[in-house]
C-alpha cells in the first residue's frame, strides 16, 4: 500500500527550464566571486568538484564534505575565505534568479491534497545544493518546508541520482519500504530508476528530461493536471 509521495524538485515541483536555470546560476555566482575567479574559471571549478561529489560512493562522507573536499583542493584559497561567500550567496544572492520558475497550481493543489490524506510526503531532489538553496526554491514553488516529512540536501546525504544508494539513505531515513513509496519525478534516468528498488514511478512530462521508451521503468506518466486526477484517487489514509 502506498504511504508516501517522494517528489523531485526542478521541473517537478518547481516548474523550470534546467538548462536556463543553470546559466543564471553560474552567471549569478560568478558576480559574486568576480574578485577571484573569471566567469569561465567559476564554472569550471563548481562542475569539476560537482562531478567528484556525483561520483562520492564513501558512506562516510557526506556531498557537501565530497564537494569541498575537491573544491578546496584546487584551488589557491582558505575555507575561512569561501565558506562565508557561499552562506552569503544561498541566504541571498541565489534568489535573484527565482524568475527562472514558475509555479503550477495543479501541483500545488496535489501536495495539499496528498498531505491532508494522510501521506508522507519527501522532496527528493538530488542533493547538489545545500539546503539553503533548497528551501528557497521550495518557496518559490509556493510551497511550504512543512509540507514534507524529508528533504534531502548536501549537508545530510552521501549520495546523489541516479545511484540507487540515494533512493535508499531517502528510505533508511524515513523509515519506508519501497513497496509502500511511488516517485515522482520529470527525469526517466534519475527519476524512474527508483522502480528497480521495487517503488512506483510516475513520470511528470512537462519537463521531462531524457526519452520516453518501452523499458524506461516508467509505471504511470502524464501532465501536472493528469497526476492531480491521479492523487485524487487515492484513498484516505487518517
Amino acid at each position: 500500500m502506498i504511504t508516501t509521495i517522494l517528489f523531485d524538485l526542478d521541473g517537478t515541483l518547481l516548474p523550470m527550464d534546467t538548462e536556463i536555470f543553470t546559466k543564471r546560476y553560474f552567471a549569478e555566482l560568478a558576480i559574486k566571486l568576480k574578485e577571484y575567479f573569471t566567469p569561465e574559471e567559476v564554472a569550471k571549478n563548481i562542475w569539476t568538484s560537482t562531478k567528484y561529489m556525483i561520483g562520492n560512493i564513501d558512506p562516510n562522507k557526506t556531498n557537501e564534505e565530497a564537494f569541498f573536499e575537491d573544491f578546496y583542493g584546487r584551488i589557491n584559497y582558505e575555507e575561512k575565505i569561501f565558506n562565508p561567500i557561499f552562506e552569503d550567496f544561498y541566504e541571498k544572492d541565489f534568489n535573484n534568479i527565482r524568475n527562472v520558475a514558475n509555479q503550477n497550481k495543479y501541483i500545488i493543489e496535489t501536495v495539499k491534497l496528498l498531505k491532508d490524506k494522510g501521506y508522507n510526503l519527501v522532496v527528493a531532489t538530488n542533493p547538489l545544493f545545500p539546503e539553503k538553496a533548497i528551501l528557497h526554491r521550495i518557496e518559490w514553488a509556493g510551497l511550504n518546508k512543512e509540507d514534507f516529512m524529508f528533504i534531502t540536501s548536501f549537508e545530510k546525504m552521501h549520495y546523489c541520482k541516479p545511484q540507487l544508494k540515494f533512493y535508499e539513505e531517502i528510505l533508511d531515513n524515513i523509515r519506508k519500504q519501497p513497496l509502500n513509496c511511488i516517485m515522482v519525478g520529470n527525469d526517466i534516468e534519475e527519476d524512474m530508476i527508483a522502480k528497480t528498488l521495487g517503488m512506483k514511478t510516475y513520470l511528470i512530462e512537462d519537463h521531462i528530461i531524457g526519452t520516453v521508451k518501452e523499458d524506461n521503468n516508467i509505471d504511470y506518466k502524464g501532465s501536472y493536471e493528469d497526476f492531480y486526477e491521479f492523487a485524487k484517487a487515492f484513498p484516505n489514509l487518517k
